[in-house]
């Protein structure tokens, strides 16, 4: 049996376990109870989306977070909010727990305990470049507003609602939209009489677009009460195809800024060029030979502490749909790199990304001169096995093998005129890769859940292509990480006119009653 074979019929053996005889079918519980309370559902929502959430903003998270938990008691949960007396500024986190039927209190009654995360913080906003709506007045719309969708009003009770109708709000997909799934789940599961085989732990992050600051923080204060046996990590989109998927791990991020030096003033291009250097070009030189153009690094052992995928993660792979090429079309890209590499085979290498590059100034602002200085900010995406020091090390390694002296601060006239090349390299903080084998018990019962849920197979993803700090779960609370993605792939996170599929949230609610009800 071919690998993509041995790996379709263990997803159909976890997904072979029928609902109860004795009880209604969780999933189609969930589908009649949104088909009744679609509209309030969607107000709710809406109402949620309202308050602005960014973390810096400290008076609007707290009502966040004081929202969230008021939502959460409203369905018996036992909610509070965490906070830190050494950093009162830090978000709170929302925290809760559900015992399923026949336990009470820390202990409860499930099979099992499964640990929610959810953060309803969003990114920052730059409302004159929002065309649908502002970022926290939530809207409806007949479609998505770039293929022609125009406003429609939120629906009555009764009206029909059409599933590719999108609501447009900052958060209404990264990452608030797991939450109204939720919310709609247990009350559907409660209104069937169906109970929770799993006790609920829920943790809601208020600082995740922010970096996590205090994440770990809230983890060592309070280890005990999320001691649990899966973490399902609810962000990020689903398959480019529009097809339900898992993702089984996250790259780790790390990154450095760059910059290069000329003279100590501007000079005349006229009458210094060719002799001067010109720190623009030293820096586009510098960067070139650290990669190539069809995507190859050249720095040395930048993939070398990289773990390779397993046979089932290549099995995974294999069974991907193949969507590169519509996606390169979307994208107006003609070829991508590597050879147009598959883009799941290439989120399992480190990369490295020029984020960012200023010297002088283009446009209408250029001059006629020679820049004092350029700077580069790069982030290296780190994939399993990676540490985040040691790839910082090996880009200086190459930088100093370039004949550039390294420094951490601007240089002082002493040292320009000691060193004809000069380097100052400024590191970012980061964390390490974390993936789950598709392998895990908990994994294949998650598999088998989504599968019941979107009545077909589900895309599994080894890792996804952005950062999140899921090695904490993994580490510090010791426990697998599933990622459960229900929001669109193209929902404009972290941009202007940011979106939700309703088709997306009502898989996610379909998602969560399978996921609270596993065998």
């Amino acid at each position: 049996m071919r690998p993509t074979q041995a790996l379709l019929a263990l997803v159909a053996l976890a997904a072979s376990p029928a609902p109860l005889a004795s009880q209604p079918d969780p999933v189609a519980a969930a589908r009649a109870y949104r088909e009744a309370h679609a509209s309030a559902i969607l107000g709710d929502y809406a109402e949620l989306l309202a308050i602005p959430n960014v973390a810096s903003d400290t008076e609007n998270i707290r009502r966040n977070a004081e929202a969230i938990r008021e939502l959460l008691a409203a369905r018996g949960v036992a909610a509070e909010l965490w906070t830190l007396p050494d950093a009162p500024e830090a978000p709170p986190i929302v925290y809760g727990r559900l015992a399923a039927a026949g336990g009470e209190g820390a202990g409860g009654g499930g099979r099992r305990t499964l640990g929610i995360y959810v953060h309803y913080d969003g990114q920052p906003v730059d409302p004159p470049k929002w065309t649908t709506t502002q970022p926290w007045e939530p809207a409806l719309y007949s479609g998505a507003v770039e293929a022609g969708g125009a406003p429609v009003p939120f629906p009555e009770p009764g009206d029909p609602i059409d599933p590719e109708w999108r609501l447009y709000a900052r958060s209404a997909g990264d990452d608030k939209a797991p939450i109204p799934a939720i919310l709609a789940a247990l009350d559907a599961l409660r209104e069937a009489g169906i109970p929770l085989t799993s006790d609920l732990v829920f943790f809601f992050e208020g600082e995740e677009e922010a970096g996590s600051t205090h994440l770990e923080d809230y983890m060592r204060a309070h280890r005990d009460e999320l001691r649990v046996d899966a973490w399902l990590i609810c962000d990020g989109p689903v398959h480019q195809s529009r097809r339900p998927q898992l993702v089984f791990g996250v790259r780790g991020y790390t990154g450095i800024d760059v910059t290069v030096y000329g003279a100590t003033r501007y000079l005349h291009s006229g009458h210094y060029a060719n002799w001067a250097p010109n720190p623009a070009l030293a820096l586009a030189h510098l960067l070139a030979s650290m990669r190539t153009p069809e995507g190859r690094v050249l720095i040395a052992g930048f993939g070398d502490s990289t773990v390779a995928p397993t046979e089932s993660e290549l099995a995974a792979l294999a069974g991907l749909p193949d969507y590169d090429g519509e996606l390169r079309r979307e994208l107006g890209l003609a070829a991508t790199e590597m050879d147009d590499a598959p883009l799941a085979e290439r989120i399992l290498h480190p990369s490295f990304n020029v984020r960012g590059m200023e010297s002088a100034a283009v446009g209408a602002e250029a001059r006629n001169l020679i820049p004092t200085t350029a700077t580069a900010s790069i982030d290296i995406r780190l994939a399993k096995g990676n540490d985040p020091e040691r790839m910082q090390e090996l880009v200086e390694e190459h930088v100093r093998k370039q004949g550039y002296q390294l420094v951490r601060e601007d240089p002082d006239l002493e040292t320009r005129l000691a060193h004809p090349k000069i380097a100052k390299v400024e590191r970012r903080s980061g964390y390490p890769a974390a993936r789950t084998s598709i392998d895990h018990p908990m994994a294949r019962q998650v598999i088998a859940a989504a599968a019941r849920a979107a009545g077909e197979e589900v895309v599994l993803l080894p890792t996804l292509g952005g950062s999140l700090p899921l090695y904490l779960f993994v580490d510090l609370l010791e426990a697998p990480v599933v990622i459960v993605p229900i929001a669109n792939h193209d929902d404009n996170q972290h941009a202007p006119d940011e979106n939700l599929r309703l088709a997306n949230l009502w898989y996610g609610i379909d998602l969560m009653a399978a996921l609270f009800t596993m065998p």
